[in-house]
């Protein structure tokens, strides 16, 4: 059986979706064919590619920080930016 060009285009991930997938992918979170159509996406998207490698720096240095490195200030504004995300999420 063979999809249509169509309808596989509709199963392709697009970039919004692929941001919001990309801890699921890190974390090994994908099903098979999720992380396959992921991983194709990142084949055909430059910034997409370049998105998963930023993300993956973050989590490799904040994994390494402990509250005492950061300063009193930056760690209140990202609190406050963890906050404001959270009520988001909740709204």
């Amino acid at each position: 059986m063979r999809i249509s060009r169509r309808r596989s285009r509709r199963l392709e991930i697009t970039c919004e979706h692929a941001v919001g997938l990309v801890m699921d992918y890190l974390d090994d979170n994908l099903a098979h064919e999720d992380r396959a159509r992921f991983e194709r996406h990142l084949n055909e998207c430059p910034p997409c590619t370049e998105h998963v490698k930023q993300i993956r720096l973050v989590v490799a240095v904040s994994g390494q920080l402990r509250g005492e490195d950061l300063d009193p200030l930056a760690l209140e504004d990202l609190m406050g930016l963890y906050r404001r995300w959270q009520g988001e999420q909740d709204a």
